[in-house]
């Protein structure tokens, strides 16, 4: 049943406390042309934007304690729940998840607030739909920073000659079933899915405050199926990026102890790019902005101010 985008129900920035006057948080439905998506917005009108793009199986939350710092740095900070996800519109076909329309998705809600640019920001898949935008709409980004997912390119060179990674993916195989992994994934109050991020983070990294969201989140009507309809839809169109090389100024910034993707991917994926720097962090897992808050804000931060004195010194 294709579900349209609904801003009452939920998880809202206001339900976590983000209701800071000064940084104007605000909640509302965009229009990005195809589908309607529930963004978070703050931050000064006239500021950069940065677009903090969630991965699986979170949703705007994820990105909630940067919201405000970002903000306060002088940024416009927007962070959509991508489509299908928690409060924005969920599609019934799974040919609607192609990965040309996640990214037509971030250019509309670009087009939408009146911006040329961004610094764009993923983890996850949200960072799998970064790296898609650099590849077919380079002209949108001032920067591009990718954590914890691979250059496309990068990753399928790996799964065809690598092994151990075939192993780590083996859930993507499980999703292409129908049903089932939505129906087990309810059991016991979505217990699978709490313990495999659990497993898969370092201890203390979710409390449960922070399942009790998710849950929620996961919870609304047709919102897990939507997500897990990603993989089922990434899978069957098999899409072949038109072009490899990326030229916008890129951050890779990486858990080391990442239970489902090989560290040397990430040097292998900035071979891709022709301005980048990879930063290893030792210590954290896939759930990295979770772990390592502070550092990977102020990498952010750097990243952005480094591209803004480059453009400014061509300028003059």
């Amino acid at each position: 049943m294709h579900i349209d985008a609904q801003i009452d129900v939920g998880v809202g920035p206001s339900d976590i406390g983000l209701n800071n006057h000064n940084a104007r948080v605000t909640s509302k439905l965009v229009d990005v042309g195809d589908v309607t998506l529930h963004c978070v917005l703050a931050g000064p009108s006239d500021g950069d934007v940065v677009l903090l793009l969630h991965g699986f199986p979170e949703f705007w939350y994820e990105w909630h304690e940067y919201i405000l710092p970002l903000a306060a740095a002088g940024y416009r900070v927007v962070v959509p729940d991508q489509r299908g996800y928690h409060r924005s519109e969920r599609p019934d076909a799974i040919s609607a998840y192609h990965l040309d329309a996640l990214a037509t998705d971030i250019c509309g809600i670009l087009d939408a607030i009146g911006a040329k640019k961004t610094h764009i920001v993923g983890h996850d898949w949200g960072a799998f739909v970064s790296w898609w935008v650099a590849l077919h709409h380079p002209a949108r980004l001032r920067t591009l920073s990718v954590i914890n997912v691979p250059h496309p390119t990068a990753f399928k060179q790996t799964l065809w000659r690598n092994p151990k990674q075939v192993l780590r993916s083996w859930y993507v195989g499980f999703f292409q079933l129908p049903r089932v992994p939505e129906a087990l994934a309810q059991v016991g109050n979505w217990a699978s899915v709490t313990a495999m991020m659990q497993r898969s983070s370092r201890d203390g990294t979710f409390d449960s405050t922070d399942f009790e969201r998710y849950r929620t989140a996961w919870g609304l009507d047709g919102a897990y199926e939507a997500m897990i309809n990603w993989y089922r839809a990434v899978v069957r169109s098999n899409p072949q990026p038109v072009q490899t090389q990326i030229s916008t100024p890129t951050m890779l910034l990486w858990g080391a102890q990442d239970t489902f993707l090989t560290r040397s991917l990430a040097e292998k994926s900035a071979q891709y790019c022709t301005n980048s720097e990879v930063v290893m962090f030792e210590q954290a897992t896939h759930w990295i902005t979770h772990e390592e808050q502070t550092q990977v804000q102020n990498r952010l931060l750097n990243h952005f101010n480094s591209a803004h004195e480059v453009t400014h010194q061509k300028w003059h």
